[in-house]
């Protein structure tokens, strides 16, 4: 459960301009939703898919971020 609040709060923090943010909120909106049905002692639908998802987009939103020391090497 650790996991998947950690994934929401940096899916959140993705910026828009980014390809990956439209992507990420669903993602976010359906983890969010699977937290409140675990705290309500729910089964949590496709948790860990959600969770594996989540860092798959973080992952290739990471990609994205251009390196700033790159300007530094010839």
């Amino acid at each position: 459960m650790y996991k998947a609040k950690l994934l929401v709060d940096r899916l959140e923090r993705l910026s828009a301009d980014s390809v990956w943010a439209h992507r990420a909120s669903g993602v976010r909106a359906s983890l969010h939703k699977a937290l409140t049905r675990l705290d309500e002692d729910e089964d949590p639908i496709n948790l860990e898919l959600l969770i594996e998802m989540g860092f798959d987009i973080l992952h290739k939103a990471a990609q994205e971020v251009p390196d700033p020391d790159e300007r530094f090497r010839s």
